[in-house]
């Protein structure tokens, strides 16, 4: 069989350990150096190193304002403000909240406190303040760095539960400290070249409070140590051969709080690529700019955000053929959205890839796996899938079980919160990820549903994932979230929120009888149909379930 040219080119990226290599390469120098076997796991110290082997390559460039900064500068600044932390008392261990845009200064104290090995707590900064004040009182931080504008709701959080916490402002704003004061009043003359980071096991220091989604109930934040993240996040860069620098310009699509975003942060630095995001909302607009203008290569996106880039009608305002790949992830990737992608950017990779919080990274290889498919078991991992039922092993193929996940890259607890810890980790630390899977005879693994979304209606089970891929078949429907209602008799009503392709003509009653035509009488729309302009989202462009809920009881249905 001869294969395209573009087929040549994706096939020609297969997992190997080339970055296994170069990571073995870089650690070592660090441990000759040190004399610390662990230390080949401190983020702080390998961060660092990574800065003084190339101070002239731009780390970051901020695309709403054209800024940019050097790996010297990031280590000059990020050293003075590591400094400045000890000075103040800052110790490892302590905590420090990051809630800002993803501007030029937010990287400083953020690498920093790897140095050091204090803890950071990247928060949602258009959180309000009973849920700053919830937040605040799991993290317990010693300082918060946010804008002047936030600043007020802020204090009235940590006024209500008395804490004597420092807010530092990366802008000015009246009587409060800003981040250049900051850095004048604790920071000293001390030579970069003569700084030391702290010396800690990174196998139990908390490198990060992982915000996991919630929109179904509180949400928590999942410790993940600095060895979690050193052993899961290269396996990012697995399927590239050229290190360091893999790839030219990665576009961080997501703020700081989720994973997508930590995970850039984390290993652009260390395998040296420039890091795209921007300090002002990703809205679609602006996306259409940043690739235009900067021409990434590659991103991590949501389906959804995805979808609404590629839009009919709207999609020509841009030029996604400089991608060389791009992840999906935060939920399920329908196969025709690849296909879409496929036909506007023939060359470029779309990889369906799956992770969580709690797994500090990805958890697949996604070396060509089938469609739909989130790929074959990584090294890193041991994987069992368990029947909810009964708790025993599915041993199977294709047959549905929850996944369990063990290995050194899963996180170590849910921070100040054991009950919910002890929940989650089965006998001898499986995590039970809450999510269904199930895999074929060569072991590919296919998601299927989180389990808690699972609709139910009398006795029976919907998954709002089935009931959304056989609407999307109809060629009038661009995107469609499927939610519940509540009903006292029946427990939960499907209702499908419908996003219309521009240029067709789509009724309620069509996608009732799509609906009816493909899936049993337990599954169809009993709470109705209802035309959106967009799927909410949240602010890592998610799904955001806890709103879509919200509109479906709000809003008219047909």
């Amino acid at each position: 069989m001869q294969l395209t040219k573009c087929k040549m080119a994706k096939f020609s990226r297969r997992s190997n350990d080339a970055v296994q290599w170069f990571m073995n390469e870089l650690t070592s120098r660090i441990v000759a150096e040190t004399g610390i076997p662990s230390d080949r796991f401190h983020l702080g110290k390998i961060i660092l190193q990574s800065f003084k082997d190339d101070p002239d390559f731009v780390m970051m460039i901020d695309g709403a304002t054209g800024e940019s900064i050097t790996y010297g500068e990031t280590l000059e600044r990020s050293v003075r403000c590591a400094i400045a932390f000890k000075n103040m008392g800052l110790e490892t261990g302590d905590v420090i909240i990051l809630m800002a845009p993803s501007h030029v200064d937010l990287s400083i104290p953020f690498y920093a406190a790897f140095y050091l090995g204090i803890i950071i707590a990247a928060v949602d900064r258009t959180l309000g303040v009973t849920e700053l004040r919830n937040c605040f009182n799991v993290d317990k931080p010693k300082v918060v760095f946010c804008q002047s504008e936030k600043a007020p709701d802020i204090q009235l959080a940590l006024n209500d539960l008395e804490m004597d916490t420092k807010i530092i402002t990366f802008d000015k704003g009246d009587y409060l400290c800003s981040f250049s004061e900051f850095l004048e009043e604790y920071g000293d003359e001390t030579p970069t070249e003569d700084f030391k980071p702290n010396d800690f096991d990174p196998e139990e220091a908390i490198a990060l409070l992982v915000a996991t989604s919630g929109t179904t109930g509180l949400p928590k934040a999942a410790a993940v140590t600095h060895k979690n993240l050193i052993i899961t996040n290269p396996h990012l860069w697995s399927r590239h051969f050229n290190f360091p620098t893999p790839t030219r310009l990665a576009l961080v699509g997501s703020p700081l709080q989720w994973l997508t975003a930590i995970m850039q942060f984390i290993t652009c630095p260390i395998v040296k690529i420039t890091r795209l995001q921007t300090s002002l909302q990703l809205t679609p607009e602006h996306a259409y700019h940043l690739i235009n203008t900067y021409r990434p290569t590659f991103t991590v996106l949501s389906p959804t955000f995805i979808t609404t880039l590629i839009k009919p009608g709207n999609r020509d305002q841009c030029d996604f053929t400089c991608f060389e790949q791009i992840y999906l992830a935060g939920s399920a990737v329908p196969p025709e959205l690849v296909d879409e992608i496929n036909a506007i950017s023939p060359e470029t990779e779309v990889v369906n890839a799956y992770g969580m919080s709690e797994l500090t990274s990805i958890g697949f290889n996604v070396d060509y796996p089938p469609p739909g498919s989130c790929g074959k078991p990584l090294g890193c991992f041991e994987y069992r899938l368990i029947n909810v039922q009964n708790n025993e092993d599915v041993l199977e193929p294709n047959v549905l079980g929850e996944l369990w996940v063990k290995g050194p890259g899963i996180f170590k607890e849910y921070y100040n919160n054991p009950e919910a810890t002890a929940e989650v980790f089965a006998e001898d630390r499986w995590f039970k990820t809450g999510d269904t899977f199930y895999r074929d005879d060569n072991w590919n693994y296919f998601f299927v549903e989180r389990i808690k979304l699972l609709l139910k209606y009398k006795s029976f089970q919907i998954s709002p994932v089935e009931v959304e891929g056989v609407i999307r078949q109809h060629p009038g429907v661009l995107d469609v979230a499927v939610t519940g209602i509540p009903d006292p008799e029946c427990g939960d009503l499907p209702v499908a929120c419908v996003v219309p392709r521009p240029g067709y003509e789509v009724t309620a009653q069509d996608i009732k009888d799509l609906v009816q035509e493909s899936l049993s009488d337990a599954k169809q729309l009993r709470g109705g149909v209802i035309f959106v302009t967009e799927i909410p989202m949240t602010a890592s462009t998610k799904v955001h379930r806890r709103k879509l809920k919200e509109m479906a009881l709000q809003v008219e249905r047909e």
